[in-house]
């Protein structure tokens, strides 16, 4: 079954929340950010890597494409496709080296740029600015029951 919910993110903390929540029932699996330029999936990614217990700085991976991150014994990668010409690019950089890794955490920003070099999502996070720039709509869709139960009790004020 797949489950969709929308929230509104007004601010940073609302942000954070919402990483947060993710961080708890969305530790492992392929989640594609999808918006605007500016929308906030670097931000929410960020929070993210954060709440599931990294110190330091999350980086962009704008030119690097990939940014790996360990965190308490578990692999994150953190993918960022906006500047890729050709989804074969990252053929060549060696993507199956980083799919290979059981139990990992992949983000991929720009998803629509990877085609089929990347897996499928189990979780897609879509990040649209309201006209004024000032607060953000996320629409999340995944098949868990799990993390959408802990959508509604976390953010039940939103439809």
């Amino acid at each position: 079954m797949q489950y969709s919910f929308c929230l509104n993110l007004n601010n940073e903390q609302e942000t954070q929340n919402l990483a947060q929540v993710l961080a708890a029932h969305f530790p492992r699996g392929v989640i594609y950010l999808i918006g605007d330029l500016g929308a906030g999936k670097t931000t929410l990614t960020r929070y993210l890597i954060q709440s599931l217990g990294h110190q330091g700085s999350v980086k962009s991976p704008t030119y690097t494409l990939v940014e790996p991150y360990q965190v308490n014994g578990q692999d994150i990668f953190h993918f960022d496709l906006y500047r890729l010409n050709d989804p074969y690019e990252l053929e060549l950089m060696g993507i199956r080296d980083y799919l290979d890794t059981a139990n990992a955490l992949f983000l991929f920003e720009w998803p629509s740029k990877g085609g089929d070099e990347i897996p499928a999502p189990d979780l897609i996070i879509n990040i649209l600015k309201s006209e004024d720039e000032l607060s953000r709509t996320a629409t999340l869709s995944s098949s868990s029951a799990a993390l959408q139960h802990a959508l509604e009790q976390n953010f039940t004020h939103v439809g």
